[in-house]
């Protein structure tokens, strides 16, 4: 017994999106990569080619050694029909996340300046939490 086609006039269930993610954002050289490779099937000297970036360069994005600045965002958007701003926003939550991971016990001794004010700060140094805003120490 076949399927029943779906009505277009029913609307399917919508799953609403649970944020945020628990893993880390990945480097935008990773997906970049896999654009050359799997979806453009383009080797990586002719993408340097065709984008008129040096090789080392275009490896260095797409090992994730070095940064996708605007210029390589145009360029490799350019390249495979994408838009510059996913490469950018990618780099942005890539290295928001390195800094506070890095940062992580400095930023910890940083008062903000509502909780001084409010006086909602236990400065015992076993204790050191902000109260209100559910950080933990």
């Amino acid at each position: 017994m076949p399927f029943p086609t779906p009505d277009p006039a029913v609307k399917r269930r919508e799953y609403p999106v649970r944020r945020p993610l628990k893993r880390s954002p990945i480097h935008p050289g990773a997906l970049m990569r896999e654009i050359l490779d799997d979806h453009i099937k383009l080797s990586t000297a002719e993408a340097a080619r065709r984008m008129k970036v040096s090789l080392p360069a275009l490896y260095a994005v797409l090992n994730g050694s070095a940064a996708v600045n605007a210029e390589m965002a145009l360029r490799f958007a350019r390249l495979t029909g994408g838009t510059p701003e996913l490469f950018l926003n990618m780099q942005i939550g890539y290295d928001l996340d390195e800094a506070q991971q890095r940062l992580q016990h400095e930023l910890f001794k940083i008062f903000p300046q509502s909780s001084v004010i409010s006086g909602d700060l236990d400065e015992t140094p076993e204790n050191r939490q902000f109260s209100r805003r559910g950080f933990r120490g």
